[in-house]
């Protein structure tokens, strides 16, 4: 009498086993198999199970929890608090760090010297700061703000933004602000960011009102207090807003097919954005270009 050939684990041939997978039905040894709701299954089938299950997403197309780090807010923070370090230390004084800095000096943004050519300074102003409280009061509010909306955006898309609303600030100086006026600070970019957290909320459903609360306390003590740059906050908010409106809005107005049309239009609108402020940087240098040159005197200064 002959006996049917003991089945093997399709995964170890030299393993027999008398079990198998619920789901494929393929043989498979206790160590390829995995507990389900109903029965078993093997570890192949459990992979494309995972592959199958669509991740969840914010309203921005982002994977929800996949950064539960906000890398790219600490980052910003400590390149932030390292750049003041050493303008402190250059100038041997913290609260008067912009006074005998090189780098305080070679990036803050002054119009006059923007459109003589130095346009990192449209940028790079953005990471000095006038004195430690100055520094510490923009970076609190990068924290409090800058954490949860990384979640929604994802690191790259509120990188991107963070930078489009800093180079919104800079370009209201440009066009607005006196030119001989020397800037500095993340503040543009912080109330871009309140205002892209503004437009999240609306998406979200969610009441606006103590976001606007806020902005309406910040725009009011910029008019109120002297030395304080109203067009480079005003810029950023502006920039900020837009570009959370195309990210978060725009695609949905467009009636966007799928996640990646709608990231792709997203993008788009933050191109836009991102076009507008670098315009408007430009045209403000070519009509100071065609003033009478002026020395920018040295100790004027005006803290974002």
């Amino acid at each position: 009498m002959s006996h049917p050939p003991a089945q093997t684990c399709v995964r170890h041939p030299d393993r027999p086993t008398g079990l198998a997978c619920t789901r494929c039905g393929r043989p498979a040894c206790p160590e390829c198999l995995r507990p389900a709701a109903v029965g078993q299954h093997c570890v192949d089938c459990v992979r494309q199970g995972q592959r199958d299950v669509r991740p969840v997403r914010t309203v921005a197309g982002a994977r929800a929890g996949a950064s539960p780090v906000p890398m790219v807010t600490y980052g910003l923070i400590a390149i932030n608090v390292l750049v003041y370090l050493v303008t402190a230390a250059q100038a041997g004084n913290p609260m008067q760090n912009h006074r005998g800095s090189s780098v305080f000096g070679e990036f803050v943004l002054v119009p006059l010297l923007v459109a003589d050519g130095e346009w990192w300074r449209v940028l790079g102003s953005g990471f000095l700061h006038y004195g430690a409280i100055h520094l510490l009061v923009n970076m609190f509010a990068l924290y409090v703000v800058g954490r949860d909306l990384e979640q929604v955006l994802g690191r790259v898309t509120y990188a991107c933004l963070y930078l489009v609303s800093l180079l919104g600030g800079s370009a209201a100086v440009m066009a607005l602000s006196d030119a001989y006026t020397m800037t500095a600070g993340a503040s543009g970019a912080v109330y871009g960011l309140f205002g892209a957290v503004t437009v999240t909320l609306i998406r979200l459903r969610q009441s606006p009102t103590p976001m606007l609360v806020v902005i309406g306390v910040n725009v009011l003590i910029s008019f109120s207090l002297p030395g304080i740059s109203l067009w480079g906050h005003l810029g950023g908010l502006a920039a900020g807003t837009l570009s959370a409106l195309g990210i978060l809005f725009v695609p949905g107005w467009l009636s966007a097919r799928d996640l990646r049309s709608a990231q792709r239009i997203g993008w788009i609108a933050m191109g836009v954005v991102t076009v507008l402020c670098l315009a408007v940087i430009v045209a403000a240098a070519l009509w100071l270009r065609t003033q009478p040159v002026f020395v920018v005197p040295a100790a004027l200064s005006t803290p974002a």
